[in-house]
């Protein structure tokens, strides 16, 4: 690739022998200038593609002193991560990065940029926050990085990222990742981007094929007892229980750590320091369980997560692929299970579409999952193996109202 002994040096440092496939794509481009918009999955290297050929290109502090590179990112967990991440490959360099987020005192942080920080991380929110306190220079930024675009655009982010481009100068070079590319985050690119290239390295499957994808069907009131008998029968390495509510996240983990060492619960109520203490007890594998909600379903990238278990099947069916994006990381094996209940059926179905892929279904001889048997309907047996969407049938009318289409499974 043409790369700097400086940079060979820190890649040496940091153990990466050769470069993934988005790597290897958008690196000599992102070299060369080019505003791009690369497509990936997550794990697979997305920060380095991107950080690499920023630190190439970065200007001596003597004649640009200010910020150079503003790198956006949605949640305060993934600003620690790229900025970590940068540093390590900055190995040996005279050059200062700086992460910015809320839940933080921004005291300490405008004090971090009046050093002269060639490089900051930062969500939105937080860095127009520094931006009006005129600590956060922007005019000498010559790269901007808008990582997981889709999720910032799905959180409300939009209006707070467009007023930073529009501060920026209309000369910089632009980087767009995602993991998906849906029509807001295309119109965003159309805007604000200078005839971007498109990259795409994520997989036409979205489950992953080194993830291994199973459901139960369970009672509500059953839950918590089947995932004490499915973490004992996979004894996982580090898993993540994913649920939809602070207060749910907070009572599982109560309970869990009644009979698992190594509990710990994270979600957006946590002060700052106490998810900060808690990612490190996770990426330091003293933590065995964590309890979440989607605040880390994106971005986290702990290699040794075994188990993905969706405790509460979630809203949207992007956030599966992401919650479970979160194992099988850098082509690793990962397993993932999701609690399925009885009227919970086609939102089982509407993932199995997004994904284009049945997930198989489980269950642990003895354990009583359902209070009462339900009815079947053979729809798995209209799945075909020629990769086309799957189809659902339109649900029956019953004396003129439709009624819930139900899985032969369930």
């Amino acid at each position: 690739m043409g790369l700097s002994k400086a940079m060979l040096a820190s890649l040496h440092e940091a153990e990466y022998l050769e470069p993934t496939p988005i790597q290897a794509g958008l690196i000599p481009r992102a070299l060369a200038g080019v505003d791009l918009m690369g497509q990936a999955r997550t794990g697979t290297g997305k920060t380095a593609a991107f950080c690499i050929p920023i630190l190439e290109r970065l200007e001596p502090r003597a004649t640009a002193p200010n910020t150079q590179a503003l790198v956006l990112v949605p949640t305060r967990e993934l600003a620690v991560q790229v900025r970590d991440e940068c540093v390590k490959l900055a190995f040996g360099r005279d050059i200062y990065i700086v992460g910015v987020f809320g839940g933080k005192p921004i005291r300490r942080q405008v004090e971090h940029l009046r050093r002269g920080a060639a490089i900051v991380v930062g969500t939105p929110g937080r860095v127009l926050d520094l931006i009006g306190r005129g600590s956060l220079v922007l005019s000498d930024v010559r790269f901007v990085v808008l990582d997981e675009a889709d999720r910032m655009l799905d959180i409300g982010f939009r209006p707070d990222i467009e007023k930073i481009l529009r501060r920026c100068p209309q000369s910089r070079q632009t980087l767009l990742l995602s993991a998906t590319i849906p029509p807001p985050v295309k119109r965003l690119a159309e805007r604000y981007m200078r005839e971007p290239e498109m990259v795409d390295f994520s997989s036409k499957d979205l489950a992953v094929e080194t993830i291994e994808q199973s459901y139960f069907t369970v009672d509500p009131e059953r839950k918590y007892d089947l995932l004490v008998k499915l973490l004992e029968r996979e004894e996982p390495q580090q898993a993540i229980v994913f649920c939809r509510t602070k207060r749910g996240t907070d009572k599982v983990a109560r309970r869990l750590a009644e009979h698992f060492k190594g509990v710990d619960p994270i979600h957006g109520d946590l002060q700052q320091s106490g998810r900060d203490r808690v990612m490190k007890r996770f990426r330091e594998g003293k933590t065995k369980i964590l309890v979440a909600t989607d605040v880390v379903g994106r971005g986290i990238d702990v290699s040794t997560i075994s188990h993905i278990i969706n405790y509460d099947i979630p809203q949207f069916c992007d956030d599966y692929v992401h919650r479970v994006g979160r194992t099988g990381r850098m082509g690793r094996e990962g397993i993932a299970f999701t609690f399925v209940s009885p009227e919970e059926g086609n939102e089982l179905t509407r993932i199995e579409m997004r994904i284009n892929r049945l997930l198989k279904r489980d269950e642990i001889p003895g354990f009583v999952a359902l209070a009462k048997p339900q009815p079947t309907a053979d729809f798995d047996a209209e799945a075909t193996d020629t990769g086309e969407p799957l189809e659902p049938p339109a649900p029956k009318p019953v004396f003129g109202r439709p009624v819930r289409r139900i899985r032969r499974a369930l």
